[in-house]
């Protein structure tokens, strides 16, 4: 095993998530191995990677008014991870949720694809994603781009030796659109929360509250559904803390009332010390798996979520926490008000310990293991 030589391949590094938490873990695993990427925004992952030989594409070298605007060149990205010189690698692993399984590797070479999810807006979030974008005139378009890629998607998708799924949902949908088995393999959830940020002081910009809150860490996307959040505490009139960054951030600081605060990009050491004292997490979309409420639950803190994706393989009804069953103001309100009757129920052990089931300890041993199980063969 010490001897192979091992690759890591990751769609975009532009922004801090869920996706980028597991290749932080991968490439701690793999200390020695470069990590080929589309793009690299350094100042955008907050020198969580600065230690580590990142490799981008010759997107890197186009302007930055480019790079900035990067989804505009989406009909060239099936071709961008095609060009990596991936040849002296014994081992290329790639962690994609749309473009990096699509590496072409030499016969001898092992290619594992860690899929967040299959393409999504693409396959089953198509319809949605052309309604939703900002350019509707240009819906014609978008479809024979999507149609496009789907085609793409699924050819890429027989390119790895092995996939694994990011949850048993993800796994569902890998089979539908993709016709192909795999194994899965929860992510790894931070233990130590701010033990993969930057080091610096606490932000003190924005004074925790000493009264309980709900509390929203996402990012601001339009899939997200934090709008949807935000709409509903408006109604209740409860207090709500939104930590994330992203093209919703404006329109939700717009529509926010006094009992909602919008706070932006934090540190995960801020980000925290606001789990600690939150009244519950709500998760109001449907996520392929969902690393937040489970960080969430580490602390504690019960959680609200809607009723689909990998969200009902990581909360236990009545246990870590509550589903509601439709994106509506009115039944995400009746979920909370559920919430609040039933909140003296809940076991802040018992909720930890549901938490600890997804650690970065039993991610890299079972990762591992499928890795030394895959090369001994």
């Amino acid at each position: 095993m010490k001897k192979l030589k091992v690759a890591i391949v990751h769609d975009f590094l532009v922004q801090w998530g869920g996706a980028e938490r597991v290749l932080k873990e991968l490439s701690d695993m793999y200390p020695e191995a470069p990590i080929f990427t589309l793009l690299y925004d350094k100042e955008k992952m907050k020198g969580l990677l600065d230690e580590r030989d990142i490799r981008p594409s010759y997107l890197q070298k186009f302007p930055t008014f480019l790079k900035k605007r990067y989804r505009f060149l989406l009909p060239f990205f099936p071709v961008i991870p095609e060009t990596f010189d991936l040849r002296e690698y014994d081992l290329v692993i790639s962690s994609s949720s749309a473009w990096s399984k699509g590496i072409v590797t030499k016969l001898d070479t092992v290619h594992i694809a860690y899929l967040h999810s299959p393409m999504r807006f693409v396959w089953d979030y198509n319809e949605r994603y052309v309604k939703e974008t900002e350019h509707r005139k240009m819906n014609f378009l978008t479809r024979i781009v999507f149609n496009y890629l789907r085609v793409w998607d699924r050819l890429a998708a027989d390119r790895p030796d092995f996939l694994i799924a990011n949850s048993v949902y993800t796994q569902k949908r890998i089979e539908k659109y993709y016709r192909r088995e795999s194994s899965v393999i929860y992510p790894p959830v931070n233990m130590e929360h701010g033990a993969w940020s930057i080091e610096h002081e606490p932000n003190t910009e924005y004074q925790i509250p000493d009264t309980k809150y709900f509390l929203v860490v996402s990012r601001l996307s339009p899939y997200k559904k934090v709008d949807l959040v935000v709409e509903a505490f408006n109604k209740l009139g409860l207090p709500l803390v939104v930590i994330g960054a992203g093209e919703q951030e404006k329109y939700l600081r717009k529509i926010a009332k006094e009992n909602v605060h919008i706070l932006g990009w934090q540190e995960d050491s801020v980000v925290s010390q606001y789990y600690q004292n939150a009244e519950a997490f709500i998760f109001p979309t449907e996520d392929d798996f969902g690393i937040a409420p489970v960080e969430a639950m580490l602390a504690g803190v019960p959680v609200i979520a809607y009723r689909k994706g990998g969200a009902q393989e990581t909360v236990q009804e009545g246990i870590t926490g509550e589903f509601f069953d439709a994106q509506t103001t009115e039944v995400l309100a009746d979920g909370v008000r559920r919430f609040l009757d039933n909140k003296d129920k809940y076991d802040k052990d018992l909720i930890k310990k549901r938490a600890q089931e997804f650690s970065r300890e039993r991610f890299r041993r079972e990762f591992g293991e499928y890795v030394k199980k895959i090369i001994s063969n």
